[in-house]
């Protein structure tokens, strides 16, 4: 069984090189807007749809030579995956046509006849050659790598994110016992993001609200400059660079967090919280949106992955506060405001402890039960 991961380094193009990554920019964008454009009306016209390719398109747009033509090529898979999800669901939305400033700038290019090389401090890419890059990290050995994504953020930098396939491990739960394991239990806390049930606390900064009285002071001098001019294009670029650090900040404190935790233990439960639903509630949006819970989720499930380790997810209406973890007594009602758990039993522990033990313990019972 093979798994895939994509690992993302910084890009250092040259003035050639980065004349060529907007055309690719703007050609896959091109292409994409044609495609859907020609499958709509062809739809209204006879009612069917049929498969568009991008070499349809070069005899009356030379210039689409000039980039490379696997990247085109995506462009339609991409399209045809949107198509499949809004059939499937028409909650998603019929397919959108890409802006030239407000798209994400990037383009996907497959590894075709080992024409896509990484050495050292060097990316072979289609059209470009080699390309200067910060390889910060080594890739394992037995790795193989089947595509590259060129990006480009909004302060203007280049990023490629390097997808390989590997030989996915087994899982270290089998022939193991639920009560052998290792398991963390972790509850979802609005300050500090989580608790842990050996009592622990991420205690997580908060950089966006660290952040916010600088990016208000910039935007509010970009909402003064002309849209357009030179003075505009500047200040945009000071204000990504606002929300590039702390996406930065945020992103290297998870990616550390959830490294220690999963090297440290052989399964981690936690609770299946609507994180978008909780943020469009009592007016949590930006604390629930900084604290990041769901991308802590997604970074721990991949990383437990990689290693034959589980991530157990609990249900979200199991009572996990309410409920006392030494003799398993659940309270009919409980306060936001209590923030220490009293029970009958002689139990008095922190609320959000508690909750971090049962959702532990009910993570080792759908182990037992799996």
């Amino acid at each position: 069984m093979k798994a895939q991961r994509a690992y993302k380094f910084r890009l250092y193009p040259d003035k050639c090189q980065e004349t060529l990554f907007h055309k690719t920019f703007g050609c896959c964008r091109f292409v994409y807007n044609r495609l859907l454009a020609d499958k709509r009306e062809m739809y209204e016209k006879t009612g069917k749809t049929r498969r568009l390719t991008p070499a349809m398109y070069k005899k009356d747009y030379p210039w689409l030579k000039e980039v490379d033509s696997l990247a085109l090529a995506n462009v339609q898979l991409h399209l045809e995956a949107a198509y499949n999800r809004f059939l499937k669901d028409k909650k998603t939305g019929y397919p959108k046509y890409k802006s030239k400033h407000r798209s994400r700038k990037s383009y996907t290019t497959n590894v075709v006849n080992e024409i896509i090389r990484l050495e050292e401090g060097r990316l072979r890419l289609p059209k470009a050659g080699f390309v200067k890059i910060r390889q910060h990290r080594p890739v394992p050995e037995g790795y193989v790598l089947k595509s590259v994504t060129i990006s480009m953020d909004g302060s203007g930098r280049y990023y490629a994110s390097l997808l390989y396939e590997y030989p996915a491990r087994e899982s270290q739960a089998a022939g193991r016992s639920a009560e052998e394991m290792d398991i963390l239990g972790i509850d979802f806390a609005m300050r500090g993001m989580a608790v842990f049930s050996d009592g622990e606390r991420a205690g997580y900064p908060m950089y966006y609200r660290k952040a916010q009285e600088k990016l208000s002071r910039e935007q509010r001098k970009l909402s003064h400059c002309r849209k357009g001019s030179r003075g505009y294009e500047k200040q945009r670029r000071r204000v990504a660079k606002c929300h590039e650090k702390v996406r930065d900040q945020r992103r290297d404190y998870l990616h550390k967090l959830t490294r220690r935790i999963a090297d440290r233990y052989d399964a981690v439960s936690v609770e299946d919280i609507d994180m978008r639903a909780m943020s469009r509630s009592l007016h949590f949006g930006k604390s629930v949106m900084d604290d990041s819970f769901g991308m802590f989720r997604t970074m721990l499930r991949y990383k437990l992955e990689e290693q034959g380790k589980e991530l157990v997810r609990v249900d979200r209406f199991f009572p996990s506060s309410k409920m006392c973890s030494r003799c398993g007594n659940v309270k009919k009602e409980l306060r936001l405001d209590e923030r220490i758990y009293h029970c009958g039993c002689g139990n008095c522990m922190d609320r959000d402890i508690n909750a971090a033990v049962n959702i532990r313990e009910e993570g080792r019972r759908l182990l037992k039960a799996s």
